[in-house]
Formats: C-alpha cells, sequence, structure tokens
C-alpha cells in the first residue's frame, strides 16, 4: 500500500501465459482495494521474483465461496501430497514453490498450527499444488517432492526443504542437496528417488499443478484457496483459521439443511 514500508508476503512469478483464463478472480467479489490487487496479479504486472502486494479476502468481505474453485479440491485418498481427511469440510489448497521465501515461512510459522488444530481434528485437508516459478532449481525441487511422495515421504521432504531460510538459485536445490534433504527425510530408496524426480512422470505431475494455477490467475506465491476462497501471501495464523472457522461452520449449516 502506498505510504507503507510492510514487507510483502508473497512473490511475484513471471506473466501468465496468454490466453489463460482469469474469469474465476474477475467475479470474486471483495473490497475495492482487495480487488485492485487481485487483478494486478491477474494481469502478471511485475517482473519474477519481485514483491508482490499481499492480499487475502477476509471473512467480513466475504462472498459465498465460487463452485469453481471449490471443485478443484482433489479429495483423493490416496495423494501423497495431501494431509488430512478426504472428508474433511474445509480443504485449503496450497500453490507453492520450494524457493519462496514466503511459502517458508507459512510452513514454518502456521502450517504446524494448522496441522495440529484443524487436520489431526479432521477439520481441514491441505492440498499441495507444486507452483515452480523461479528457474530450473525450482523445477527441480518441485519434481524431487513429488518424488519423495512416492515413498510417503513427501511432507518430510517438505519440511526439510523448508526448515531454514535457503537461496533462491544458488546451488540449494542442486540434486546433491536435493538427495541429502530426501535422506534427512527419510526416503529409504534413494536410487528410485532419483529415478523417479527424473521421470517423465514427475514432469507430467509438476505441470498439472502449475497448469491449475495458471489457470485460475495464480502468478504469486504463495496462493491459497480455502473452500474455494482466496488468500495471497504468507498472512498471519489468524487470518488462516478465521477463514477456516467460517468455512467449517458453513459447511455445518449446509449439512444440517441437507439433512
Amino acid at each position: 500500500m502506498p505510504g507503507t514500508s510492510t514487507p510483502s508476503t508473497s512473490s511475484r512469478t513471471r506473466r501468465p501465459r496468454p490466453g489463460r483464463s482469469r474469469r474465476v478472480l474477475a467475479v470474486i467479489a471483495l473490497a475495492t482495494a482487495v480487488v485492485t490487487a487481485v487483478l494486478a496479479l491477474a494481469l502478471g504486472r511485475g517482473t519474477a521474483g519481485t514483491a508482490a502486494p499481499a492480499t487475502v479476502s477476509t471473512p467480513e468481505a466475504q462472498e459465498p465461496a465460487n463452485p469453481e474453485l471449490l471443485a478443484l479440491a482433489r479429495r483423493d485418498a490416496d495423494d501423497p501430497l495431501a494431509l488430512g481427511s478426504p472428508d474433511a469440510p474445509v480443504v485449503l489448497i496450497e500453490y507453492s514453490d520450494f524457493q519462496c521465501p514466503f511459502c517458508g515461512r507459512f510452513a514454518r510459522e502456521t502450517k504446524p498450527d494448522l496441522v495440529r488444530d484443524y487436520v489431526d481434528k479432521g477439520i481441514l485437508r491441505i492440498e499441495w499444488r507444486n507452483f515452480p516459478v523461479f528457474g530450473a532449481e525450482s523445477d527441480q525441487a518441485a519434481r524431487a517432492g513429488w518424488a519423495a511422495g512416492q515413498q510417503n515421504r513427501f511432507w518430510q521432504f517438505h519440511d526439510e526443504a523448508y526448515a531454514e531460510p535457503r537461496q533462491r538459485n544458488a546451488g540449494d536445490f542442486s540434486e546433491d542437496n536435493l538427495l541429502a534433504m530426501a535422506r534427512k527425510a527419510g526416503v529409504e530408496d534413494l536410487a528410485r528417488f532419483e529415478k523417479d524426480m527424473a521421470s517423465e512422470a514427475a514432469h507430467q505431475a509438476v505441470t498439472r499443478d502449475s497448469e491449475e494455477g495458471y489457470g485460475i490467475g495464480v502468478t504469486s506465491t504463495p496462493a491459497f484457496l480455502i473452500n474455494g476462497r482466496p488468500v495471497l501471501g504468507a498472512q498471519p495464523t489468524d487470518v488462516f483459521t478465521d477463514i477456516i472457522d467460517e468455512a467449517a461452520e458453513q459447511a455445518r449449516q449446509q449439512e444440517d439443511g441437507d439433512e
């Protein structure tokens, strides 16, 4: 915001591919300032790696969740890149890059509270989407995370990758370092891990997630959908808990109404 010096809590990415649909973000009714910021993201203003204004869809200014965004929740019981019950009333979808410092902040400061207070109680499901936007090391790290998931160690790898702030495109996510992270994360078959990381299946999985994000207008990381409601940037934990509480209550009311 003009006149402030508060650090941004999201990272701008490259311009989205021409022709991608931005209709979903366009129909989200938020406060005027928020709408302006979201449209700026959708239009891809700025250059890769520069800071983007953090915006949030708050309960006070919240319209009903868009059904197109709600439908993005996969709820696949066999998805190793998801935490929590497939039947949880609230699904948080996270579009992230392992090289994004704000994604790391969310992973270290907010995710543990959400897991303890919501995921472990069956209220929330977290679904990860690989959204690598900062170059070759981001792509490589995304494929490494997917490969760790093939041995059911994605979240352990996730926590290791985000355990501390790391330099972007400076070798922190080299193949050797990714292998070391996998080892620390408890990936047992490292030869398989390396093979999976280099596989076409890994490439396709990462591309699928990225295309999904670009398709709804995501251009910065981290970006979240909570039961179809957008939250951009590593917001304070209270922002997430307020929206999760409201979404859970709305899901309960809807379930009661259907009975």
